[in-house]
């Protein structure tokens, strides 16, 4: 398992409300939350590739295919989609927690996007959104579906169950 939460970015805003988010999930999961200058890019890809539960909640710039870490000396805190797409993960499951984390832009080459990518890098199941959502409501939301998660297994019956 693989928890994200508010990784500290110099070009965006921080989201308190993911940071308490992730490591609530993390403390119903039995596992450690990567929060603020803690959730680089090398410490997260480092893990990805391992986790088959992957939840991040950070900002995602779902058509250009970037997901939004904190930077590190090694690299710039951005996780672009041909960076995803060389990744081989084993996730079941992968959830975007966030506003639109789940958009794609059209182009002559098809769908383009953080899902497009993360379903080439092996994802199986993911989960985003695809309008504005608050901080408050979504971990709400979050720590039921990963009850329901916890008690099924099945993670569409966790969805509608949340």
């Amino acid at each position: 398992m693989l928890v994200v939460g508010n990784p500290k970015s110099p070009y965006f805003l921080p989201l308190p409300g993911a940071e308490q988010e992730a490591i609530s999930i993390a403390e119903l999961l039995h596992t450690q939350a990567l929060i603020g200058d803690a959730a680089t890019e090398m410490a997260v890809v480092q893990r990805l590739s391992q986790a088959r539960i992957i939840h991040l909640a950070t900002h995602v710039l779902p058509e250009a295919g970037v997901i939004v870490l904190a930077p590190s000396a090694q690299d710039d805190g951005l996780l672009t989609g041909e960076e995803i797409q060389k990744l081989h993960l084993k996730a079941d499951l992968v959830v975007l927690s966030g506003e639109r984390t789940a958009l794609s832009k059209i182009t002559e080459d098809g769908v383009i996007g953080v899902v497009r990518s993360l379903m080439a890098a092996g994802a199986t199941n993911i989960i985003g959104t695809l309008w504005s959502v608050s901080e408050q409501s979504t971990a709400k939301f979050m720590m039921e579906f990963y009850r329901q998660l916890q008690k099924t297994g099945d993670a569409a019956g966790a969805l509608r169950q949340a």
